[in-house]
């Protein structure tokens, strides 16, 4: 694949196919148009065996740190699967109780709980004929996770509240930053569902082993700014190479908006940049004035702490939740504000 022909053309704009992994690049979700850049060959080689397994309706397991873009890979295949013309609906496991969780994912009947006023259709009726992303699944509880095992071997679901079940066709993708043969062992995650899913795996690289894929992120991020800010100084550019991205791609995007705000001319210069991007030993660029130890913004503790406690607790979002003393929806929160969510 060369630095011409990379996975970063949009959709809407009528791109090709890539020369080497034969992927559609996704279309536009939401605001702006999401897209695949490939010019490292750790991505390369994810999207080459992405692309043989997306016109089947295999369920996929996609693994990788938050932030990787685990959720622009899934579009990305949906958008060349025989089910594009339909549904892609993505939800967060880990972003709602269990009890909320499962109305949303199954629908409910008019009176099946307090406040259930009306009956609602729920995410595998939205999703029918198209695709259901379940992001964070071994977050999901156990007790839940039985009821979607029953779904996707029968092919039925049933409203909360509701007796008679009926058909849906659903093509399940999921996403997760755990390893789930761990949380099989632990006994957080069913094996039988595990295996259900488990068809394919893949696994997305984190950003700092995509280097080459580093600066033509950016300059995406950058032309989404609604700013004149048009390029980075060499400085600039020297420090996102070479900063190691523990929020990965969004940690990246966060820190282009961040910098597109500070800059009042054409160019983000270095100080316009995150303090965080300068927390690292070693990686504060020449020229640069660091921030003075121990006087980091609140924000930027508060990032670094739940940093530190999510790696001791491996990734477990519950287990980190309960040493913060927060919800686990509190966590949640706080890690899409930090841009470390995934």
């Amino acid at each position: 694949m060369s630095e011409q022909q990379v996975c970063s053309t949009p959709f809407e704009q009528g791109g090709k196919l890539c020369r080497s992994c034969r992927l559609l690049p996704e279309k536009a979700a939401g605001r702006n148009c999401s897209r695949l850049v490939a010019r490292s060959k750790a991505m390369q080689s994810l999207l080459v065996r992405a692309a043989t397994i997306a016109g089947t309706d295999a369920s996929i397991v996609l693994r990788g740190e938050s932030g990787s873009g685990k959720e622009v890979v899934a579009r990305s295949i949906h958008a060349n699967s025989p089910r594009r013309a339909n549904a892609f609906v993505a939800i967060n496991c880990a972003a709602m109780p269990s009890e909320l969780l499962e109305s949303e994912l199954f629908g409910h009947a008019r009176g099946a709980f307090t406040g259930a006023t009306t009956a609602r259709k729920g995410l595998f009726e939205t999703a029918d004929k198209g695709m259901l992303f379940l992001d964070e699944i071994a977050e999901m509880p156990l007790s839940l996770q039985a009821k979607l095992l029953r779904a996707l071997q029968d092919g039925e679901i049933r409203r909360v509240g509701e007796s008679n079940p009926f058909t849906v066709d659903v093509r399940v993708m999921c996403a997760t930053h755990q390893n789930l043969q761990l949380a099989v062992q632990h006994k957080r995650f069913r094996e039988d569902l595990y295996f259900r899913l488990k068809v394919f795996t893949l696994v997305v690289p984190p950003l700092r082993e995509r280097l080459e894929d580093i600066m033509p992120l950016a300059e995406i991020f950058l032309q989404q700014e609604p700013h004149r800010t048009q390029r980075f100084t060499p400085k600039a550019a020297a420090r996102l190479r070479h900063y190691r991205w523990p929020g990965n791609v969004r940690e990246l995007q966060n820190a282009v908006k961040h910098g597109a705000v500070l800059s009042l001319g054409e160019e983000i210069d270095v100080a316009h940049l995150p303090e965080e991007l300068f927390a690292e030993p070693g990686a504060q660029p020449e020229g640069a004035e660091p921030p003075p130890r121990g006087r980091i913004t609140l924000a930027a503790a508060e990032r670094l702490h739940i940093l530190e406690v999510m790696e001791s607790c491996g990734g477990h979002q519950t287990q980190a939740a309960q040493v913060l003393g927060v919800g686990r929806t509190t966590l949640w929160r706080k890690l899409k504000q930090h841009g470390l969510d995934g």
